[in-house]
């Protein structure tokens, strides 16, 4: 796994560095700004980024949102000491693969290797908060072709259900259920199961 590592406290990506290359993890590069992180994902392409949000100059998550435009297949996860409400809301609305606390830092490893694989992966301090933050009452004048199994579909992967889990509880085969879950991104042009939770919360709750 090649991984990109970005963060204003060059101490800290040195230490990362050291950590992750002991551990197997190939690093590509380190930066220490947005700017930095844009230039250095379009030279190496790395597997993920790994990547601070407050930064001087430009932050994470706008480095972010000219990365994903650039490549939409870019595997991002925050690191950040910040839980900031506004942070949590743009990110997982870009289609950042995760977002989890430098804290807790048994849990960078996992998460790389979650996201490397095609997981999202968010903090559980971060995932509590999820329903308050992106809780809003539907527009009346919106309406979406959506049927009544797609409705429960949406709310129970809201909840965080997974494939499997969707299938036992509507008695489905787990490819009926990705084949649904294919359909919705694309009706309502959203990029993962994240945004589609993003969806409920902000639509239909």
């Amino acid at each position: 796994m090649n991984v990109l590592i970005v963060d204003d406290d060059k101490l800290v990506c040195s230490s990362l560095k050291t950590i992750l290359e002991a551990k197997g993890v190939t690093i590509v590069g380190t930066g220490n700004n947005g700017q930095e992180a844009i230039a250095l994902y379009d030279e190496f392409l790395p597997d993920v980024l790994l990547m601070d949000i407050r930064m001087e100059g430009m932050n994470g998550v706008d480095a972010s949102e000219t990365i994903l435009k650039q490549h939409p297949e870019a595997k991002i996860l925050f690191l950040t000491t910040f839980s900031d409400d506004e942070y949590i809301v743009k990110a997982l609305s870009l289609g950042v693969k995760g977002y989890i606390l430098k804290q807790n830092f048994d849990s960078i490893i996992p998460a790389l290797d979650a996201v490397f694989s095609g997981q999202n992966v968010f903090n559980t301090e971060i995932i509590s908060k999820l329903p308050s933050l992106l809780a809003k009452k539907s527009d009346a004048s919106f309406t979406y072709d959506l049927s009544e199994r797609e409705l429960t579909i949406i709310e129970l992967v809201a909840k965080g259900l997974n494939n499997k889990e969707l299938a036992d509880t509507l008695f489905l085969s787990e490819g009926t259920i990705r084949n649904y879950l294919s359909t919705l991104l694309n009706k309502l042009d959203l990029r993962d199961r994240t945004q589609l939770a993003i969806f409920y919360y902000q639509h239909l709750q």
